[in-house]
C-alpha cells in the first residue's frame, strides 16, 4: 500500500448507527447508490446537528464560570463569557452556547446546599434530564452536598465527574517552600479529595485537577480522554471538535474525530452523478465538501475569527500567525478551490479504490460507483492532514517562548 494511503476500516463509519450501516452495506451490494447517498446524508446531518448539554455545578467561587469560559475558548472578560463575580450566586440554570459550535451548550447550575436548592430536590429543580453529563467543581475539598449530588446522579444513570479547580493557586502558594515538589502536592490533593468523597459513600470517585486559567496543564487531557471513553459517539464527536486548541494532543484528537467526516462525505460522493470537472470520471457534491472543509478549519481554529482572537490573546501579530499556514484551503475556501483540489487529487483515487477492494470486500464495492469515492476520500484526507499540520504550526507560533 502506498505510504500516503491512510489505514482505513469499519471504524471509519463508527458514527453511523449499526442498523443504518447494515442498510448501507446492503444497498452497496445491490448497487442501489441513491439509497446509499440518502442514508449517508442523513448520518452526516445527525453528526452536524448532535446536541451536547454539559452541566457545571459547584459552590459559588469554585471556578465554575472560569471553567465554562475556558472550555468555550473565551477569556473571563470577553463578550459572551460567563461572569466570574464570586459575590453573585447563580439562582437559575444559565446556558452558555459555544461561540463557534452552537450545538454545544454548557450550563452554569446553582450551587447545591442553599435553602432553595437542597440535595433531595436539586436534580428535579434544575431539570436533570436536559444534561448529557455533570461536572461537579470545587476549589477545596468536596463537601457533603457534592457527594450527595453525585450519588443521586449515579442513581439516575448519568455520568458525573469531579473537578478540583484552581490548582494553579495551590501550587503558587507552595512554590516558596524549599521542599516544593509539584507531583507530590498534586497527588496529596487528589488523594485528599478521593478520601473525603469515599467517606461520603461515593463509589470509586475520580478527581481531575484542573486550572481554568491554564487549561493545557494538569489533568485536562485526562478528563478529555475519560469523556471520550464514556460518552455516546455523537456527543464525543461534538465535544472533541469544539474543544479549544490548547495542546498538540488535543489537535490530534480533533483530527481523529474529523476523519469520520472523510468516510461519510466520500460515501455520499460515490453515489451522486454530478461531474463538476469535465473529463474526470468522478462525481461529487461540492457543497457538502465545502461544508466539511469549513468544519475542519473552524475546529482547528484556522478561520479568520479564530486567528484574530488568538492574535489578541497571545499578543502575536495576526500576520505572523497567518504566515505559518501553508494549506490553500485555510486561505481561500470556496467551491472553485474544492474543484481545483479534486482535480489535483484525482490521481490518488486509484490507490484508495485498490486498497478498498483488497482489504474491505463490502466497501470495496464503492468503486463500482466510479472513481468518485477514491477522489473525494483522498482529497479530504490529505486536506485534513494539511490543516492539522497548520494548526500545530499556529499553536507553536502563538506559544510564549518559555513554553516551546
Amino acid at each position: 500500500m502506498a505510504a500516503n494511503v491512510p489505514t482505513v476500516g469499519p471504524q471509519g463509519y463508527d458514527l453511523i448507527p449499526g442498523e443504518d450501516l447494515e442498510e448501507i452495506q446492503r444497498a452497496l451490494e445491490d448497487g442501489d447508490y441513491s439509497n446509499v447517498v440518502e442514508k449517508a446524508k442523513k448520518c452526516l446531518e445527525d453528526i452536524e446537528n448532535a446536541k451536547l448539554h454539559i452541566a457545571i455545578t459547584g459552590e459559588t467561587g469554585a471556578g465554575k464560570s472560569t471553567f465554562i469560559n475556558a472550555i468555550r475558548g473565551l477569556d473571563d472578560e470577553e463578550e459572551g463569557s460567563a461572569k466570574t463575580n464570586v459575590t453573585q450566586c447563580t439562582m437559575d440554570p444559565t446556558p452558555y452556547t459555544h461561540p463557534r459550535f452552537p450545538n454545544v451548550t454548557l450550563w452554569d447550575l446553582p450551587g447545591i446546599g442553599t435553602p432553595k436548592f437542597n440535595a433531595n430536590t436539586y436534580l428535579k429543580q434544575v431539570n436533570f434530564s436536559r444534561y448529557d453529563f455533570f461536572i461537579i467543581i470545587s476549589a477545596h475539598r468536596f463537601r457533603e452536598n457534592d457527594a450527595k449530588l453525585a450519588v443521586e446522579i449515579q442513581k439516575m444513570g448519568k455520568k458525573f465527574y469531579f473537578v478540583r479547580s484552581q490548582l494553579d493557586k495551590d501550587l503558587s502558594g507552595e512554590r516558596r517552600k524549599k521542599t516544593y515538589d509539584e507531583e507530590k502536592i498534586k497527588q496529596a490533593i487528589r488523594e485528599d479529595c478521593i478520601s473525603n468523597l469515599k467517606k461520603q459513600k461515593v463509589e470509586s470517585p475520580r478527581v481531575f485537577l484542573i486550572s481554568g486559567h491554564e487549561l493545557k496543564k494538569f489533568d485536562f487531557e485526562l478528563l478529555v480522554k475519560t469523556l471520550e471513553e464514556d460518552l455516546p459517539r455523537l456527543q464525543v464527536h461534538a465535544f472533541l471538535v469544539s474543544l479549544p486548541n490548547v495542546s498538540s494532543a488535543i489537535l490530534k484528537k480533533k483530527k481523529a474525530a474529523l476523519k469520520k467526516y472523510v468516510w461519510i462525505c466520500a460515501t455520499i460522493s460515490s453515489g451522486i452523478a454530478v461531474a463538476p470537472v469535465p473529463g474526470l470520471s468522478f462525481a461529487c457534491d461540492t457543497a457538502i465538501l465545502v461544508c466539511a472543509l469549513t468544519t475542519f478549519c473552524r475546529s482547528f481554529g484556522l478561520d479568520d475569527a479564530s486567528l484574530a482572537k488568538l492574535s489578541q490573546t497571545s499578543g502575536k501579530p495576526l500576520q505572523e500567525l497567518r504566515n505559518v499556514i501553508q494549506s490553500p484551503i485555510a486561505q481561500d475556501l470556496s467551491a472553485k478551490m474544492v474543484v481545483k483540489l479534486l482535480t489535483k487529487f484525482a490521481c490518488g483515487a486509484a490507490m484508495i479504490v485498490e486498497y478498498l477492494f483488497s482489504t474491505i470486500p463490502v466497501f470495496g464495492s464503492l468503486a463500482a460507483a466510479g472513481i468518485s469515492f477514491g477522489t473525494t476520500f483522498y482529497m479530504l484526507n490529505s486536506s485534513l492532514n494539511e490543516l492539522e499540520e497548520d494548526a500545530q504550526r499556529v499553536l507553536i507560533a502563538a506559544l510564549p517562548e518559555s513554553e516551546l
